[in-house]
């Protein structure tokens, strides 16, 4: 059989569409971005049945709610705002007073000269209760609102059921190094300020804020063993499995350490998971708040 002979020229035409071809081909899967590595906007407010502000401790904490049934406090991550959360609203409302909290500081909450602390902001979450005259709810914590939480937990037991702490550290040393350099971090930074500028009844001030807030994070949390064994309420350790700030195996301490803790990683997800993924994020939560207890 004859075989045909390719001019070399052709062959190197061919060779260079071959490249071509495959270099199209290949782009796509180059260029993917992956859930997690995403920032999605952050959600507009649902319709509230009652929002404002509470004077309490010295400063004006913004709070909303909306529906009934067993109260659930939201509290949101450092820099950012309750928006954040609209989508476990909209998943929690049909069977709960859902309640949301702009931490002091942040979002619409205004703040004064008291060094930050955990306790701090934790405490305002107790003092609003108080005016609510709710003497008990569950919380979803996401970050420093998941610190808030368990933070009450340790110090008022009687004032906390079940809680859900997503994205959550004990300690500084759970911490990620230099996660703020993380592409979506700093992203969701930058986005925060905006956000604070749009918001904070001092508009002009983040730089401020920032300040008086990171001498917190330096050194909070930090508890011991003890501390987290002494917890009684059912608590659900949530993280995504790409989380830019929070080791796994950090995560993974804190639901070993506290009794009877469950632990659940959404996959492909980061610190952000509620945004990325509030389908998965929002059947975990209202199973296990909704679930036996």
């Amino acid at each position: 059989m004859t075989r045909y002979r390719i001019p070399q020229a052709m062959k190197s035409l061919l060779a260079a569409v071959v490249l071509m071809v495959a270099s199209h081909v290949a782009a796509p899967a180059a260029m993917a971005v992956e859930r997690w590595q995403t920032l999605p906007p952050t959600p507009a407010p649902v319709q509230w049945a009652r929002a404002g502000h509470a004077d309490l401790r010295g400063i004006r904490l913004y709070h909303a709610e909306v529906g009934q049934g067993r109260p659930v406090i939201l509290l949101h991550g450092g820099l950012a705002n309750s928006d954040y959360l609209m989508n476990q609203v909209q998943a929690l409302r049909a069977r709960h007073r859902v309640i949301v909290v702009d931490s002091r500081g942040h979002g619409r909450s205004s703040r004064d000269t008291t060094p930050y602390g955990y306790d701090l902001m934790a405490d305002d979450v107790i003092a609003l209760m108080d005016q609510l005259g709710i003497p008990q709810a569950d919380i979803v914590g996401w970050s420093d609102g998941a610190i808030q939480a368990l933070d009450i937990a340790i110090r008022h037991p009687r004032r906390v059921g079940k809680i859900v702490a997503f994205g959550v550290n004990t300690r500084t040393d759970g911490l990620i190094p230099d996660f703020d350099k993380n592409p979506n971090f700093a992203a969701f930074m930058k986005r925060a300020g905006a956000e604070y500028r749009k918001l904070s009844p001092t508009p002009d001030d983040y730089e401020g804020f920032l300040t008086q807030i990171g001498k917190m994070w330096e050194s909070e949390p930090n508890w011991s063993d003890a501390q987290l064994r002494s917890i009684r309420s059912p608590v659900l350790v949530m993280d995504g499995d790409h989380d830019e700030g929070i080791r796994r195996e950090h995560t993974e301490y804190i639901a070993r350490t506290i009794p009877h803790a469950r632990m659940l990683i959404l996959p492909n997800t980061s610190h952000f998971a509620f945004i990325q993924d509030p389908q998965a994020f929002n059947a975990a939560i209202v199973d296990f708040l909704d679930g036996k207890r």
